[in-house]
């Protein structure tokens, strides 16, 4: 059961507002189709945008139902926006690492991007990876979507980002896919390589990529000129 939230602090009736507009863009709704779906009058609709919660906080209630937030996240933005939206570094520089540099970022493991070939485009899929003797390894249910058979051409991303200096690396390895069925060398996996898929479960296929080629980038920042 909804509740009218309690008055809080003074919003910025402005910064709302556009939150407003740019989830009814992403949603495709018009300001009649949201006052509509809100169930009030279009002209109410422009009274809430113009002075805010502290006009009726049980409309943005409303208002926030109808285009699929919290009342928190309307009110303040999300709180897990996509990476990337923060202003340029200053001095922007662009480099490229080498294949030593790109195996060290990418670590003992971490969470990463398999892109597999499908109909009628390649399929994505995130993966809790490990670097094992110069490959990628993860593990899958066989029934998955990540399940690819022997042999196909695969590529795999991974990437770390700071959003408060703008600044970053990607690593991109285009290599073989190739299940491992060898009982010695999945135990070897199970006791030796730290994956833990997120997604839990027993997971018990294995998917090593062999890397054909392994290219990176780094964006920073370069000191300001003395």
């Amino acid at each position: 059961m909804e509740t009218t939230p309690e008055p809080g602090p003074p919003h910025d009736a402005e910064a709302i507002a556009t939150r407003i507009a740019d989830r009814r863009a992403q949603l495709g709704l018009s300001a009649d189709e949201l006052a509509r779906d809100a169930g009030m009058s279009p002209h109410y609709l422009d009274n809430l945008l113009t002075f805010g919660p502290a006009f009726d906080s049980a409309g943005f209630l409303r208002i926030a139902g109808a285009l699929g937030l919290s009342y928190g996240e309307l009110l303040e933005g999300r709180a897990e926006s996509p990476p990337g939206q923060a202003a340029p570094a200053p001095r922007p520089a662009l480099f490229r690492l080498t294949e030593e540099e790109c195996w060290d970022r990418l670590g003992t493991h971490g969470v990463g991007r398999i892109a597999l070939p499908t109909h009628p485009g390649p399929s994505v899929f995130p993966v809790n990876y490990a670097v094992d003797r110069r490959a990628i390894v993860y593990r899958t249910d066989p029934r998955a979507a990540a399940a690819v058979q022997g042999g196909a051409e695969v590529s795999f991303q991974a990437d770390r980002i700071d959003e408060q200096r703008s600044q970053g690396w990607s690593v991109l390895l285009m290599g073989t896919a190739e299940r491992v069925t060898d009982p010695d060398e999945v135990s070897r996996l199970q006791a030796e390589v730290r994956v833990k898929p997120w997604a839990g479960g027993e997971r018990p296929l294995w998917i090593r990529v062999r890397p054909g080629t392994v290219t990176g980038r780094r964006i920073t920042s370069l000191p300001g000129a003395a």
